[in-house]
């Protein structure tokens, strides 16, 4: 999953992200940012924008596996996390 396949299901039409990433992450909870739906694993996040409103996105991982989807998480939110510190 790319960050454009986010962009995507949000809605953007932009090849960038405007705003910041708000992610609360706890080392005790491997799972954070996931659930699941019908025993398929999704993220969600909240991006903050200038203009002080925030998008919750939500985006399926499309597995039903939970190694695949915390490897999967960690990638999107990475990617995310570089296209918002350009």
């Amino acid at each position: 999953m790319t960050y454009q396949d986010v962009l995507d299901i949000a809605g953007g039409n932009s090849s960038s992200v405007i705003g910041t990433l708000a992610t609360r992450t706890k080392e005790e909870n491997p799972n954070h940012h996931l659930w699941n739906n019908r025993g398929t694993w999704w993220c969600h996040f909240t991006l903050h924008r200038p203009d002080f409103t925030a998008e919750r996105v939500r985006v399926s991982l499309k597995t039903r596996n939970l190694e695949t989807a915390r490897s999967r998480r960690d990638e999107l939110l990475n990617q995310i996390q570089s296209e918002v510190s350009q």
